[in-house]
C-alpha cells in the first residue's frame, strides 16, 4: 500500500533503525556521570550533536535536542521573546506558519503582546518587503517557515533574514519540512526541526540558537541541554535522529530530482484527468516531493477514505478533515479552494508505477464522490429569473457550492445568485468557485442566520 504522507510523518529510515538498535546497548546511562557507562553515553550524545550541527550548518554548542519539533518551536519563541523583553513584545509571523507557531503567537497576544501576521500570495509565499515593513522598534522576534507543510511552497528565507538583520530583529525558521533536503540559506538566528519528518524517531526535535542571539530559556532551570530542554536525554533516539538526517541529506540531490519529476507528473496530469481541479502552491519554488490540489464539488474526508480503500495513504487541508469543520488556515490565507483538498507527499524510494496507479485511480474516486453528493455534471443553460436565493443553511461544504453550481445557469448573464450558508468554509470556497468558473463574486452580506454570499453570472 503506497504511503504518500511523509509531510505528516516519514517511515523510520533504515539508518535510524540501525543506529537506534546499536545505541540502545550503549546509550542508556546518564551522560552527566563520570563513570565508564556515563562516558560512553556522553560520547554518543556529543557525536550525535556534531552530526546534526553539521547537517544544519551551525556550531555543535548552538544546537540542543528537544522532546519534539513543537517543543523546539515553543521553546525557541518563548526564549527569544524573553531574551529581548526590553526591546518589546512584538512578534511577526506569516499567515501560513505551522500551528505550533500560531499557537505561540496566540499565547503572546493573550498575555498582552502584539502580533503582526504577514499575508501570502495565491501561491502561499510571503514577500521580503512585507516582512521588512512589519518590523518595528519593539519587534522582539520574527518567524518564517522555510517551506510550507501543506502546499510545499518555499519561502524567501534568506531575503527575509537579511531584512530582519538590518532591523536588528532575530528570525526563527521552522525548517521541519525542508531540512531533510538541505541546509536553510540565509543569516537566520534560530531554527527548529522535527526528526520524524525525515525518518528519525518521533519524540526528537532540534533547536538551534546562534551565538550572539539574546535568549532566556523559560521554566525552571535545568543543567541539561544548555538549560533549553530540561530532562534526561533520550540518547538512542537522538543518535538515530542525527544519523538519519545525515543519511537523507547525503542522497537529497539525486532523490530530489527523481521525486520532482514524479510530482511534476501529478501537477501536469491531474487537471486533465479530473475536471474542475485547482493545483495549489508555487509550481517552481516548492519542495520536490509534495504536491497539493483541490477538487470542486467533493468532500475532502470522503475522497481520503476512498483513496485509502484503493490503497493510497494521503492527507488533506480540507475543511472536512478538521474536527472544527473550518478550512485550513493555509488554504484560507492563500485564497484557494479548500474543497476536496488532497496533499500527496512522496517518500524516498517511491516508484513510478505507484504514481501511475494513483493517477489511474484518482479520476474514478473523485467522480464517485461527486455522484454521491449530486454534483452538477454540466452547467444548465435556461434563464428564468434575474436573481435567485439558495438556502444552504445547515449544509456543510461542498454542498453550498454544489447548490450554487446547479442554479447559476438559471439566471441570465448579469443576474445574481445569493447563497445563504452558515459553514465557514463557504467564505473561502464560493469565491474560489467563482474564480475557477469565471463568475463574479460580488461579496458577503449579513443575514439573519449565517451569511449571504452574492454571485453575479458573467458567462
Amino acid at each position: 500500500m503506497p504511503y504518500f504522507d511523509v509531510a505528516s510523518s516519514a517511515p523510520l529510515h533504515p539508518v535510524a533503525r540501525q543506529a537506534l538498535q546499536a545505541s540502545l546497548d550503549e546509550g542508556w546511562a546518564d551522560p552527566a556521570r563520570l563513570y565508564r557507562e556515563g562516558r560512553r553515553a556522553r560520547l554518543l550524545l556529543d557525536a550525535a550533536r556534531e552530526a546534526a550541527a553539521d547537517a544544519v550548518g551551525c556550531r555543535p554548542d548552538e544546537l540542543v535536542f528537544t522532546p519534539s519539533g513543537t517543543r523546539a518551536v515553543h521553546s525557541g519563541i518563548a526564549g527569544a521573546l524573553a531574551g529581548r523583553r526590553r526591546v518589546g513584545r512584538h512578534l511577526v509571523v506569516s499567515a501560513v506558519e505551522h500551528s505550533s507557531v500560531l499557537h505561540a503567537a496566540a499565547a503572546l497576544e493573550a498575555d498582552g503582546g502584539a502580533v503582526t501576521e504577514i499575508p501570502v500570495d495565491r501561491s502561499g509565499a510571503v514577500t521580503p518587503a512585507a516582512y521588512a515593513a512589519a518590523l518595528r522598534p519593539d519587534t522582539a522576534l520574527a518567524c518564517l517557515q522555510s517551506a510550507n507543510h501543506e502546499v510545499g511552497t518555499e519561502q524567501p528565507v534568506a531575503d527575509v533574514a537579511s531584512a530582519c538583520r538590518g532591523a536588528g530583529a532575530p528570525l526563527l525558521v521552522d525548517a521541519a519540512q525542508s531540512l531533510p533536503w538541505g541546509r536553510v540559506a540565509g543569516e537566520w538566528s534560530l531554527l527548529a526541526a522535527s526528526a520524524h519528518k525525515w525518518g528519525g524517531p518521533a519524540g526528537v526535535g532540534l533547536l538551534v540558537v546562534r551565538k550572539g542571539v539574546r535568549f532566556a530559556a523559560q521554566g525552571p532551570a535545568d543543567e541539561r541541554e544548555s538549560g533549553r530542554a530540561p530532562g534526561f536525554e533520550n540518547i538512542p533516539a537522538v543518535v538515530a535522529a542525527a544519523a538519519s538526517l545525515r543519511a537523507v541529506q547525503a542522497k537529497a540531490a539525486a532523490e530530489s530530482a527523481r521525486l520532482r519529476e514524479l510530482t511534476e507528473r501529478i501537477r501536469a496530469r491531474v487537471p486533465g484527468l479530473v475536471p474542475d481541479v485547482e493545483v495549489v502552491g508555487d509550481p517552481v519554488r516548492r519542495l520536490p516531493h509534495l504536491v497539493t490540489f483541490s477538487c470542486l464539488y467533493v468532500d475532502g474526508e470522503t475522497v481520503l477514505h476512498e483513496l485509502d480503500r484503493a490503497g493510497f495513504s494521503v492527507s488533506s487541508g480540507s475543511s472536512c478533515t478538521s474536527s472544527t469543520l473550518t478550512p485550513s488556515h493555509v488554504l484560507k490565507a492563500m485564497g484557494v479552494l479548500s474543497e476536496g483538498n488532497v496533499r500527496v507527499s512522496l517518500p524516498r524510494g517511491t516508484q513510478e508505477a505507484d504514481v501511475e496507479r494513483f493517477l489511474e485511480v484518482l479520476p474514478g474516486v473523485v467522480a464517485g464522490v461527486r455522484e454521491q453528493l449530486g454534483a452538477p455534471a454540466a452547467p444548465t443553460t435556461r434563464a428564468r429569473s434575474a436573481s435567485l436565493v439558495v438556502d444552504a443553511l445547515g449544509k456543510r461544504c461542498p454542498l453550498p457550492v454544489i447548490e450554487l453550481a446547479k442554479v447559476i445557469g438559471d439566471v441570465p448573464v448579469g443576474g445574481t445568485v445569493t447563497v445563504l450558508a452558515d459553514d465557514e468554509a463557504a467564505r473561502l470556497d464560493i469565491p474560489a468557485w467563482c474564480e475557477m468558473r469565471g463568475q463574479e463574486y460580488v461579496g458577503e452580506e449579513p443575514a439573519d442566520h449565517g451569511s449571504a454570499y452574492v454571485v453575479r453570472r458573467s458567462s
